[in-house]
């Protein structure tokens, strides 16, 4: 395995949309089975997650869905949920679900890594916290395609295509991909991994917990998933809380191909940073500068790799970089050893992606992306529709739209979608807040003002003056912060949409 490859993967999978991101099974009212169905039952925890959410201690348990909606005396599978609990009674008023992104992110230890790093005690009072592996991850049926760090998928986003003949080649790659992952979906899972029979989840853990009402925390992709429940079942949402959105209920071609605009908006913070640091790492002394080294390096390894680094995984690096200030440095670096052009330069940089290397969860991570982002909507399947997008945003986000833009095996999928992605409602409660930092790089701000528009005024959309990838409790803004506790304890939602200036 090259160094390359692995700096490769670890950049990509950032996205989890990280990043990340239907019609005609319409939900009801709860059924018999709901109220009168199984209580969750808590225990420890596995140790792996026990380990990562010390020195918080979280209870475990599982909670049996049906495999298929569309069959709900059927086969069932079990989903194992996570709880912080609240220990203060008076205050506690129900329960507070959440997802990190995706879709592929385990969250099982969710709401430690949260209380870990500082969420205000009164959020931590006011609900007990619920994390959970969503079907087909980690610890909840979890599915794989059969993906290796030595295969030609490794990553949740396409390679860069230099040229027309790219994307014809990785249309190759990407049918034996779909192919690949029809031959492994041996129990029927992969095909029912869809948003709205995740939303469908909720609602039955929901009821598992005895709640009439959930509140819910979404990230990235899990603001397609809230805006879903929140559409499917308006009656049955608390607080809904949806930060750093895709946009809508689902991850289509468009979204995918925002992740570019999020580069370009995104990239001049980062330009300016190494500009005021060009003495130490001489990327350039203006942001423009900078911008001209982007491409002057990856056009240069394009032509001549260094110890298996070449101009797409300069890009794929950059971009897995830009999702937050703290990895400037770290990026800056590697592109000083990459201009170097000394092999030992470069695999001194790489030394800490290298310890990490590849995580044994990659396939299934890479695989409920596919899943679910191929059983939500239909994509198109004809590749001269692949090959023209890919030259529109090459002119229109030159740093990196040919490869958000390139083929997907979305196009090749063997399963059709089950039914039309959830539409979005907005006749519900007024109960929806949108945080969205202006410059984000796999959901930039255009996703938070989609939903808005959508939600109509269910919703209220806090932007903030900020870069990154995650607002609350991820970034650093005060209004931001002291708007979201607000509504989250108090129940106080801005009387309209809200500019948080940089704090």
């Amino acid at each position: 395995m090259t160094r390359g490859r692995g700096i490769r993967r670890s950049a990509a999978l950032a996205v989890a949309l990280g990043l990340g991101l239907s019609g005609s099974l319409v939900a009801g009212p709860a059924g018999a089975e709901e109220k009168e169905g199984p209580t969750v039952r808590w225990g420890a925890c596995p140790e792996d997650v026990a380990a990562e959410a010390a020195p918080v201690v979280l209870e475990c348990g599982t909670v049996p869905v049906p495999k298929d909606y569309a069959d709900p005396g059927g086969d069932r599978i079990e989903l194992m949920i996570s709880r912080l609990a609240s220990t203060n009674p008076d205050k506690r008023r129900g329960t507070l679900m959440l997802n990190p992104g995706g879709p592929g992110g385990s969250g099982l230890s969710q709401p430690a890594f949260l209380a870990n790093r500082g969420i205000p005690s009164e959020v931590l009072d006011t609900y007990d916290v619920i994390g959970m592996d969503t079907r087909g991850i980690g610890r909840s049926a979890p599915v794989d395609c059969g993906f290796t760090p030595e295969g030609p998928y490794f990553a949740n986003i396409p390679p860069y295509a230099v040229d027309d003949a790219a994307v014809t080649a990785r249309a190759k790659v990407v049918k034996e991909v779909a192919e690949q992952c029809a031959r492994r979906d041996k129990d029927g899972v992969l095909r029912h991994l869809t948003t709205a029979n995740t939303a469908r989840d909720l609602d039955r853990i929901r009821a598992a917990l005895g709640e009439e009402r959930t509140s819910f925390l979404g990230y990235s992709y899990g603001t397609a998933l809230g805006a879903a429940y929140a559409s499917m079942f308006p009656g049955r949402s608390d607080r809904i809380v949806l930060d750093s959105n895709i946009g809508d209920t689902h991850l289509d071609r468009d979204g995918m191909r925002r992740y570019a605009l999020g580069v370009e908006q995104t990239f001049p913070d980062f330009a300016r940073w190494a500009a005021a640091r060009h003495d130490s790492y001489g990327l350039g002394r203006t942001p423009a500068e900078v911008r001209r080294t982007y491409f002057t390096l990856a056009e240069r390894l394009d032509e001549k790799p260094v110890d298996g680094f070449d101009g797409n995984v300069l890009r794929q690096l950059t971009f897995g970089y830009l999702f937050k200030e703290v990895q400037y440095a770290k990026l800056a670096q590697h592109w000083q050893a990459l201009m170097s052009g000394d092999t030992a330069s470069v695999r001194a940089a790489d030394a800490d992606g290298q310890a990490a290397d590849t995580p044994p969860s990659l396939d299934n991570q890479l695989s409920v992306f596919l899943a679910v982002s191929c059983n939500d909507i239909a994509w198109p399947t004809s590749v001269d529709t692949y090959r023209k997008g890919v030259a529109e945003d090459r002119a229109r986000y030159p740093m990196f739209g040919a490869a958000t833009a390139n083929i997907m095996p979305c196009a090749y999928w063997p399963y059709p979608p089950a039914e039309e992605p959830v539409a979005i409602d907005d006749e519900g409660p007024r109960n929806i807040l949108l945080v969205q930092n202006l410059r984000d790089v796999p959901t930039p701000h255009v996703g938070g003002k989609l939903l808005r528009q959508k939600f109509a005024d269910r919703s209220r959309l806090v932007s903030v003056d900020d870069s990154g990838h995650g607002v609350y409790v991820y970034g650093d803004n005060p209004c931001a912060l002291n708007t979201t506790t607000r509504y989250l304890v108090d129940g106080k939602m801005p009387g309209k949409d809200t500019f948080c200036r940089a704090g």
